[in-house]
């Protein structure tokens, strides 16, 4: 079975590929169809998530699955949840899409960083939302739900990962998540948490997906 992923971020696909490999599901990123990405306009990660989903599974015809994650930060109300990919307001340079995306990475560490400035209160969670969609009109989509806590450190440790993993570190392992390897984080990660939810639902909706 195939599934676009309405993603065109390269670490997410790897992530996703692997959390999803026990099933019989190749995941097709869509800039490999010629999908453009779609609009984020609303304000929690479902509602994105459903929207990027649909326009996935228009656009190609066939089933769809996308992810909306980011970070939750409780000091900040929330913030800066469903703009975390974006948090920092910066001007990209030229370059593949992956070298933009590490520096604006840095520049939302650094904003996170700068409003956290002397706020004892460092509570935070990775959140993910997936939806995943037989078709652009299916009115049963499957969501499914992670959600990883941890607090914001005050300077960012380790080198794996991406985004906000230099900064969150997870009490119970004593390390942050850029200091996980990437078996260990597939294990534990908000990611991993809804994408075996995610599995179950579709072992038992989509006899199709059935291993």
């Amino acid at each position: 079975m195939r599934l676009v992923l309405a993603s065109n971020n390269a670490k997410k696909l790897a992530e996703l590929r692997s959390l999803f490999a026990a099933l019989p599901i190749e995941l097709a990123p869509q800039g490999e169809l010629g999908i453009a990405e779609a609009e984020e306009p609303h304000a929690t990660f479902v509602e994105n998530a459903l929207a990027k989903a649909r326009q996935a599974a228009a656009a190609s015809g066939g089933a769809a699955i996308a992810d909306d994650s980011g970070l939750c930060v409780e000091a900040l109300g929330g913030a800066p949840g469903v703009a975390s990919a974006v948090y920092a307001d910066v001007t990209l340079p030229s370059g593949d899409r992956e070298a933009q995306r590490a520096w604006q990475d840095d520049a939302n560490n650094r904003r996170l960083l700068e409003t956290l400035a002397g706020q004892a209160d460092r509570r935070a969670a990775f959140v993910c939302t997936l939806v995943a969609l037989r078709h652009a009109r299916d009115p049963q989509p499957l969501v499914a739900f992670g959600r990883w806590p941890g607090t914001i450190l005050e300077s960012p440790r380790g080198a794996g990962g991406f985004g906000y993993d230099p900064l969150m570190f997870i009490p119970a392992l004593g390390r942050s998540v850029a200091e996980l390897g990437a078996d260990e984080k597939n294990a534990l990660s908000h990611r991993a948490l809804a994408a075996r939810e995610m599995l179950a639902l579709m072992r038992a909706h989509w006899r199709a997906a059935a291993a």
